[in-house]
């Protein structure tokens, strides 16, 4: 019986990201593995020569009708970006029994606990009071918090509920807030049993108190997020984007930063340029960093391996997230990037 062979094309991740010394030591015991140490997509003609080979795909390959047709053996591909991307015909993985993996479940607690944090940061100001006390323009004691609201006991409202939606309602448990839901792919049934409402987009921006935007770009929802949908919300409501930039009008959310109290984790355009408005604005910013963790890379890697070595022995993957055909069509998900480096002071 031949050896299991591996296509390890990660790009826009490295391998040395997702698998450590002892991580990749067993992925070479499980098979053997084809690709090279590249800034880049393998080339084609490495991936066209070793397609009739491979058990498994590791990365984001271009695989249409056509390649998949030439894989005899393949089982499983494994997107270890994080998104379900067009690049892969699902009917014809469908049809061989192929099973489409993503490692996105990793990321779904780490965003998460940064999604919260961004919440309390707006709620309690601790940006905006440690840039006060550094410019010495504080106010002590109660004359520092008149803008303060607590999360314990507030109406929340979760846009989208996936993985990271129902990662966030289990950390918020200990707030004991009223949870609202807003998320057509789910029956009301189901969003009740994870203890929430299920409630239409207007109501869950009207009456909540704090909203997490955490839905997936999909074909039918780029840019929902607009002028409209924000002036329902409430002067002073805490507005938290730690999904996908594409389902906001940006132009519309800085228009609102000052009356809502807004933090994005993502932009339309990453890095974000120089000149960029929102550098300048109300909202609190971070850099695409919610999910990127180290704790999240480590996880990647024995999720991969475990499910790699269930789908090798004819056994279903149970770590990992099956792509559900339908699902997958309707996915507007844009290729990432492994991340940007700050340029060094004086470079061009």
């Amino acid at each position: 019986m031949p050896r299991p062979v591996v296509l390890l094309d990660p790009h826009p991740r490295r391998a040395g990201s997702i698998f450590d010394p002892g991580q990749m030591r067993r992925l070479h015991a499980l098979a053997d593995v084809v690709t090279e140490d590249i800034d880049g997509r393998l080339p084609a003609a490495l991936v066209e020569a070793a397609l009739p080979r491979i058990s498994a795909v590791l990365g984001q390959t271009d695989l249409p009708a056509e390649r998949i047709a030439r894989a005899p053996r393949l089982r499983a591909v494994i997107n270890v970006e994080g998104n379900f991307l067009p690049n892969v015909d699902a009917g014809a993985c469908a049809a061989r029994g192929i099973e489409i993996l993503s490692v996105a479940p990793v990321f779904a607690v780490p965003v998460a606990e940064m999604a919260l944090g961004l919440a309390l940061d707006l709620a309690r100001g601790i940006t905006a009071g440690d840039r006060a006390m550094r410019e010495g323009k504080e106010a002590y004691g109660r004359f520092g918090c008149a803008g303060s609201v607590l999360l314990s006991r507030a109406r929340i409202g979760l846009v989208g509920f996936g993985n990271l939606g129902r990662a966030l309602r289990r950390l918020l448990e200990g707030f004991r807030p009223k949870i609202l839901v807003h998320d057509p792919w789910l029956p009301a049934s189901a969003i009740a049993d994870e203890s929430c409402r299920a409630c239409g987009l207007d109501e869950l921006l009207e009456t909540s108190d704090v909203v997490f935007l955490l839905a997936g770009a999909t074909r039918d929802n780029p840019g929902f997020i607009d002028a409209e949908a924000l002036a329902k919300m409430r002067d002073g409501a805490i507005l938290v984007l730690a999904s996908r930039a594409a389902i906001v009008d940006f132009p519309a959310l800085l228009a609102e930063a000052g009356r809502l109290r807004i933090a994005t984790d993502v932009f339309p355009q990453e890095p974000v340029p120089a000149d960029d408005p929102v550098r300048r604005s109300q909202m609190l910013l971070s850099s695409h960093r919610a999910g990127g963790i180290p704790a999240a890379f480590q996880d990647m890697g024995e999720r991969v391996l475990d499910d790699l070595g269930l789908v090798l022995r004819g056994l279903p993957p149970m770590r990992l997230q099956r792509a559900n055909p339908q699902t997958m069509a309707l996915m507007r998900s844009t290729p990432g990037r492994e991340g940007a480096m700050p340029k060094p002071a004086g470079a061009a």
